[in-house]
């Protein structure tokens, strides 16, 4: 019998362990993959949520768990059914992975309900993942809602102060502010006040941006990154000309998760991120 067969056969081992295995027999100096766990929805589409997470967490080298938050029925063309998971099934998930296998980072998505939310974070606590990346999902591409009210304030209370990051995209910060920001000339001071909501950083995406000021001028959109203490980073890209726009905020917020397990530093983190999501979008050369 070879050696993989005998591993594989081994009773009672899972994935991550069999990784470790294969990594201290057959090579003593590959180290194993950075464990990254995506706590979202599940897309049937296979564009978003836990899939594209999931995704991303292979293409980055890290080893991908889940802990599922929703059944949604929907493809390229939008969401038709929304069924929650119970809080205590979220929670036994989180559970039975960082109990086991460890988590060096996770993000969240589509949370659903605010029982979901207080479930996740006495997770995090429970299980001391200090390195949590949160997506406030709360509409889809397509136009779906996927939070009420009572969500996005338990998520602001109870996981923003819990994050090292939050990546709203444009509607999703003029929700959470209660204001339009439509403009460039809004995402400083929304970046802000979305800080005093107890984000210790904001990712404020300007994928929706108006087409306004210097980088839209020149044909592409600012993204802007503020520290707690005030620290800004400009992130400049130029615009894609593509349809494929589902699941590009999960895309991002996972690769920035999957480099933070890796080790990077917040902002070179961010700075990959965007790398990763880009190759997401560009057209495969002939």
């Amino acid at each position: 019998m070879s050696h993989e067969w005998r591993y594989c056969s081994l009773p009672g081992l899972n994935e991550y362990k069999r990784s470790r295995l294969f990594s201290a027999h057959f090579n003593h100096m590959t180290p194993t993959p950075p464990r990254t766990l995506t706590i979202a929805g599940s897309d049937s589409g296979g564009g978003a949520g836990i899939q594209a997470d999931l995704k991303t967490f292979s293409a980055l080298g890290c080893f991908g768990m889940s802990a599922i938050t929703a059944i949604t029925a929907q493809n390229t063309l939008g969401v038709t059914g929304v069924h929650a998971i119970p809080a205590d099934m979220v929670a036994a998930q989180i559970d039975a992975v960082a109990s086991d296998i460890g988590v060096d980072a996770a993000k969240t998505g589509m949370l659903g309900t605010a029982a979901i939310v207080e479930a996740v974070a006495a997770a995090a606590d429970r299980h001391g993942i200090r390195k949590l990346v949160v997506d406030p999902v709360m509409i889809s591409t397509s136009g779906a809602t996927l939070s009420d009210d009572a969500t996005s304030q338990a998520m602001v209370r109870l996981l923003f102060p819990r994050a090292v990051l939050v990546t709203p995209n444009l509607p999703e910060a003029s929700y959470l502010l209660d204001r339009p920001i439509t403009r460039r000339a809004d995402m400083e001071q929304a970046a802000a006040d979305l800080i005093a909501m107890g984000c210790p950083a904001v990712l404020l995406k300007g994928g929706h941006l108006a087409d306004d000021g210097p980088a839209s001028a020149a044909g592409g959109l600012d993204d802007l990154l503020m520290l707690a203490d005030g620290t800004v980073r400009v992130f400049t890209h130029p615009r894609i000309d593509t349809r494929n726009l589902h699941g590009t905020g999960c895309t991002l917020a996972a690769a920035i998760a999957a480099q933070l397990a890796r080790g990077d530093a917040l902002e070179d983190a961010v700075g990959k991120g965007w790398t990763t999501w880009r190759r997401r979008l560009l057209p495969v050369p002939p």
